[in-house]
């Protein structure tokens, strides 16, 4: 088990992230302010609405770069996160050598999960944050012990840090893996774990591991020595905030990266080439942001009272300079400020600061005039929404598929709710028979006749459950043979899909799939349904 488990997809592997922020199979993007532009979508490219938004009332639109503008392909850069994580833990926490023979599963795991430090659990929840599926490493846990861990306390768990982790990025399914494994691992081989490492230590030496990977840079050198084997194509991008400038919007870009990264980075999304075809690194992607900001260390960057320096980066060097909260300032030694700008309309990149700079250097007077896009719950969208006001974009590449299957999947989904209706009329009728028998007086010749039928009814029950059961079982499995369906927990949505229904605004899952619509679009939520409805309106 510790060197890789069994596909965990329905279906075929390359499938499940196909359309992952891939290029449109070498056609020319369908922009909406193209000729071809304003028709039909595709149902996995449209852009789904919590909360109204009249995109007139936006003056900026910003982006986060990882995982949003940048969407990485988890087969190659999860599996290099991973193998960079169990160099870590080998050689410098301590950990056997026999790690180093492991391998990563990348379809296994699934964002919205929880992990519970102290038991070594997996778990999913529903958005009442009851446990309905659980793992022990490896191990599914039975319903007995699930009900006796998680729902016989007399005080409702949180299911938050410090004791539990959030698994709500794809950066953290590698490291949600690799805890999976040494979970197993330490029950099957105690003596060989670090001494004093239980699981919670043993997540954190996970955690320490992964920040020692991302500090000495090893994974974005690679990244930076070849980006098409690391990064998706997107030829949709340049498109998208072309037609976002022309229409009078400033667009702005903020990234925890830094700014050597995220030249290297851009730079391949916006496809900077020699006349030969091969790829240049310049700074010709700035000419679609008005603000760049790098190593903005969010989710502190969205606080108001956040007092951290900002600098502006010369774009040639590197170098920082110093700003008076993003003024130009005279260096020392200089009587007059120095200005990295080559003209007036140019874009002016900086590390660090907070969101009052970037208010004032974009002149916004209401947050409620910026729509940000990011593709992680806490610390883009959450903060952004939370704290400021922003409206917020989140960026679910998941959901290409997840649609695509709900909308294979209709009919069957309808024959689940007949069966579970079913089951619900039934027992209706065990009940009520199991009442004449036991307080209405009935003959004896009634009451075997009562009996036969409630018997019959019985096995009649138990052959619909067990049907709607299994039915329920595999259509869980088409989703993901462990999780199920992203966005639900049997028939309840996910915690994921709560918290992307109350910070999101918008949910879509590709970046550029705003370059299909107006940018101008009214997006409208459809019309909340509460249980007493849906039998009355027709849906």
């Amino acid at each position: 088990m510790e060197k890789g488990y069994e596909t965990a997809v329905g279906g075929d592997n390359s499938s499940r992230f196909s359309h992952m922020g891939s290029s449109d199979g070498g056609q020319q993007p369908c922009v909406w302010s193209s000729p071809q532009g304003g028709c039909k979508i595709d149902i996995r490219k449209q852009i789904f609405c919590n909360r109204s938004l009249n995109m007139k009332s936006i003056l900026a639109v910003g982006f986060d770069m990882d995982y949003t503008l940048a969407q990485y392909k988890p087969e190659t850069f999860e599996s290099l996160a991973y193998d960079g994580t169990i160099r870590k833990l080998v050689y410098d926490l301590g950990y056997p050598r026999e790690l180093l023979d492991w391998s990563f599963d990348w379809t296994y795991m699934v964002r919205g999960l929880v992990l519970d430090k102290k038991r070594g659990n997996i778990l999913k929840m529903d958005r009442h944050k009851y446990v309905k599926v659980a793992y022990h490493g490896f191990k599914e846990l039975s319903k007995e012990d699930k009900v006796g861990t998680y729902g016989n306390t007399l005080i409702r768990d949180s299911f938050d840090e410090p004791d539990y982790a959030l698994i709500d990025t794809l950066f953290s399914l590698a490291e949600a893996y690799l805890f999976a494994q040494l979970v197993d691992f330490k029950d099957k081989n105690l003596e060989k774990i670090p001494k004093g490492a239980d699981y919670s230590v043993m997540y954190k030496d996970v955690r320490a591991a992964v920040d020692l990977c991302h500090r000495d840079g090893t994974l974005k050198q690679m990244v930076a020595k070849d980006p098409k084997r690391y990064i998706n194509e997107d030829t949709t991008i340049v498109p998208m905030l072309k037609m976002l400038r022309d229409s009078g919007r400033a667009t702005f870009l903020v990234t925890n990266s830094l700014w050597d990264y995220t030249n290297i980075v851009m730079n391949f999304l916006c496809g900077s080439r020699t006349l030969d075809g091969s790829r240049k690194c310049n700074f010709d992607w700035l000419q679609y942001f008005d603000v760049v900001i790098t190593g903005s260390a969010k989710p502190s960057f969205f606080h108001e009272g956040n007092r951290a320096n900002l600098f502006e980066v010369d774009h040639e060097s590197g170098m920082l300079l110093n700003t008076d909260n993003g003024s130009p300032m005279a260096q020392v030694g200089s009587s007059s400020p120095r200005l990295s700008l080559k003209g007036v309309e140019a874009c002016r990149v900086f590390q660090g600061g907070s969101v009052g700079h970037l208010h004032k250097l974009l002149s916004i007077e209401s947050s409620s005039q910026v729509l940000y896009v990011g593709d992680h719950i806490y610390g883009d969208i959450l903060r952004s929404k939370k704290v400021l006001g922003w409206r917020t974009m989140l960026v679910v590449p998941e959901l290409e598929r997840e649609v695509e299957l709900l909308w294979e999947l209709r009919d069957t989904r309808k024959q689940l709710r007949k069966l579970r209706n079913e089951r619900d009329l039934i027992e209706d009728k065990i009940h009520h028979l199991k009442w004449s028998l036991k307080f209405e007086d009935t003959s004896a010749d009634e009451k075997q006749k009562l009996s036969s039928e409630y018997n019959a009814l019985e096995s009649e029950r138990d052959r619909v459950r067990i049907t709607h059961q299994d039915a329920q079982r595999e259509c869980h499995k088409m989703f993901h043979k462990i999780w199920g369906q992203l966005m639900k927990t049997g028939y309840q949505n996910s915690r994921f899909a709560h918290q992307v229904e109350r910070f999101a605004c918008l949910y879509t899952s590709q970046v550029s799939n705003l370059s299909l619509y107006s940018p101008d679009k009214y997006y409208r939520p459809s019309e909340d349904y509460m249980p007493h409805e849906f039998d009355i309106i027709p849906l």
